[in-house]
């Protein structure tokens, strides 16, 4: 085994039978756990007797802390190959190795997470997880900093924003934060988790889950259509047709009583609308997927300018990202004395050849979405037609 550090094949195997002792410890496995022959194969084809020696040094020197036992055929004794090493204490083991156990770095990550977990419950979720071996996002109790730093990010953009009510640049938060502009980008698999409450969140892109809790990389305006006067903090002007953009912050209010309000959550459907509709009494919204905390005090700003009863309405994805956007949304409408109702977002609504199935726990999220925003009868008949679908493909 030229170009080889013996030693280290040694200490590879050791370490794969600590990792079946944490798992005997966690209850993932029952098997009793020891290295047999079929383990120590390269050891086995040794072809050196001073490779051999060094190799079983290492072994020696776990049996030596009290880590391990080693058996040796009898005809031969220690003269032969060692046959089976089996596990006896897994600390003893870790420490021999100079790793810490599963047991050390869970202790370690409650340490650090603990006094989340009021604000963030599902942080026991994954303190759970990971006692059982299984990562989450992919992150293991040695990411455990990453959900910190999220949470404190998170936490950071909820305090300041009555001081700060805009957006703000992530790069510019990240680097006032941690020293590291680039930090918070690295952190939204555990901003996702955090977010949704959830350990097997929705995929979404990055800049959606930034943009939830108030950042940006590249700012996007507010988009609005409809035969609507807008009243902003410099002017008030009648909406250009098909469409008019704007700074969330900028927006004030409506100088015309629309006829209805339509929140869209796609672009592509929110352009369609805006072309075919531009000259109807109708405010247009387009939400930009998740709506970030400057948009949400925005949309309550003209709904607060909005007759009572008149229809507040929303059309997004019938999957999980859009019953979740819908639910944020119906908060903001309450807020201001509005009830947000669906918009062609009845499984009825969507052509057969766009259907596409989903799992039960992503329509368990939906139906605990829709619930949230008021909506648990469509909850109940999306989870009943077994279907999701995205907006653009019901356009029209």
């Amino acid at each position: 085994m030229p170009d080889i550090d013996i030693e280290d094949v040694a200490r590879g195997l050791l370490g794969k039978l600590l990792r079946a002792g944490e798992k005997q410890s966690a209850g993932v496995s029952t098997r009793r756990p020891a290295l047999t022959a079929a383990a120590l194969k390269p050891y086995h084809d040794l072809r050196s007797l001073a490779e051999k020696e060094d190799f079983e040094a290492v072994l020696k020197a776990a049996r030596a802390a009290g880590a391990v036992t080693l058996s040796w055929p009898p005809d031969a004794g220690e003269r032969g190959f060692v046959q089976r090493v089996d596990l006896i204490d897994t600390n003893k083991l870790a420490a021999c190795l100079g790793i810490d156990t599963l047991a050390s770095k869970l202790s370690k990550a409650e340490a650090l997470l603990g006094g989340l977990l009021e604000q963030f419950p599902v942080l026991g979720e994954i303190l759970a997880a990971w006692g059982r071996l299984a990562n989450v996002r992919g992150l293991s109790p040695d990411d455990a900093l990453d959900f910190a730093d999220a949470a404190r990010t998170i936490q950071y953009m909820q305090d300041t924003r009555d001081s700060r009510p805009i957006d703000q640049p992530i790069r510019e938060v990240s680097a006032r934060l941690f020293r590291d502009s680039k930090r918070i980008e690295r952190l939204t698999g555990p901003l996702t988790v955090l977010l949704s409450g959830d350990l097997q969140p929705e995929r979404r892109e990055p800049s959606e889950v930034w943009r939830e809790i108030g950042l940006f990389r590249e700012e996007q305006p507010v988009r609005l259509a409809g035969d609507m006067v807008v009243a902003c903090s410099r002017v008030t002007t009648r909406l250009d047709a098909p469409y008019a953009a704007f700074s969330a912050d900028s927006i004030r209010g409506l100088e015309t009583v629309p006829t209805q309000v339509l929140t869209i959550e796609n672009l592509t459907t929110f352009h369609s609308e805006a072309r075919r509709r531009f000259d109807d009494r109708v405010l247009l919204i387009y939400t930009g997927g998740m709506p970030s905390p400057a948009w949400r005090s925005m949309y309550r700003r003209l709904l607060g300018s909005v007759t009572l009863g008149t229809p507040v309405t929303h059309w997004g994805d019938i999957d999980e990202g859009g019953f979740r956007i819908a639910a944020v949304l119906a908060q903001d409408a309450w807020a201001v004395g509005h009830v947000l109702q669906p918009w062609r977002m009845h499984p009825n609504d969507v052509p057969i050849e766009q259907r596409k199935p989903a799992s039960e726990a992503t329509f368990a999220r939906v139906r605990r979405h829709a619930e949230l925003a008021g909506w648990t009868d469509l909850g109940l008949e999306i989870v009943r037609a077994g279907f999701v679908a995205e907006q653009e493909s019901w356009t029209g």
